[in-house]
């Protein structure tokens, strides 16, 4: 059994590989590094009944990879790159290749991967960690569930100069309801749900734009949206309009969420 480890920046994801098949995952919260691999260990292998001498190894990535420097409790621990992992485990929950990954986290990262190997794109420090910062400043709640709630209600053209509100007519494939600005009408009778559900799509409408750019530039027609954010309903809602309008198919795997540790784990057992 391998266990691989995505040390994130606000959470850390466990999978447990056998076989090249994933049979268990748990996530856990944690600021530090060295508690969040550790704990999150043990929680999988207690909750799970995994004995000890049956892992054969443990394989880290992510953001506090670098923090860990020896073996977790004398098993032999490896480390990856974050690059490779994502690229790995989008290839293999999607069942695709020479694809466009973009994991959406604290920040966004894009990868292409495929037949020529893996590579880092680019990305954007716009996350779901920038929808907490933002709410925390503009909303009277900070805990990601309430932001949502909020934002089901909310409005956009309360908050967005939308296209419709400045020309007639269309302009190139863009419609009415296509955003002109971010925040940029912002109406007095905007109310918190209104400023939610605007903040979300900003970001998803950053994180989309890009990913679609970065397809177009390798001649490709797909993304498949891994991470965290890949769950987000308004999100994907938002990134659908974003397909509609680009013709790019965004694809979001089944457990999407532990594609870097699925990559971890899956990337040792692939070399040995």
């Amino acid at each position: 059994m391998i266990i691989g480890i995505d040390v994130g920046t606000t959470i850390t994801k466990v999978v447990s590989i056998e076989g090249g098949k994933v049979i268990k995952k748990i996530k856990t919260r944690a600021q530090d590094a060295v508690t969040a691999a550790t704990g999150a260990f043990g929680k999988i292998v207690l909750e799970n009944g995994i004995k000890i001498d049956t892992i054969e190894r443990i394989v880290i990535t992510g953001a506090g990879a670098s923090k860990i420097k020896e073996d977790i409790f004398g098993i032999p621990t490896e480390r990856v790159n974050e690059i490779q992992a994502i690229g790995i485990g989008g290839m293999f929950l999607s069942g695709m290749s020479n694809i466009i990954i973009t994991n959406i986290g604290t920040g966004t990262v894009i990868i292409e991967a495929g037949d020529k190997g893996i590579s880092h794109f680019g990305g954007s420090g716009v996350g779901g960690g920038t929808i907490l910062g933002l709410a925390k400043k503009l909303l009277p709640v900070a805990e990601f569930r309430d932001i949502m709630e909020l934002a089901k209600n909310g409005k956009l053209n309360q908050v967005d100069l939308l296209m419709g509100d400045i020309t007639d007519t269309s302009l190139s494939f863009l419609s009415g309801e296509s955003t002109a600005s971010n925040f940029g009408k912002m109406l007095d009778t905007a109310n918190h749900s209104d400023i939610a559900l605007a903040i979300i799509n900003m970001v998803f409408q950053v994180i989309g734009v890009l990913s679609v750019f970065a397809a177009k530039a390798k001649n490709l027609n797909r993304i498949v949206v891994t991470g965290n954010g890949s769950r987000n309903p308004l999100g994907q809602k938002t990134l659908s309009d974003i397909s509609a309008l680009y013709g790019v198919e965004f694809v979001y795997p089944e457990c999407a969420e532990y594609t870097t540790a699925i990559g971890a784990g899956l990337s040792d057992w692939n070399n040995h």
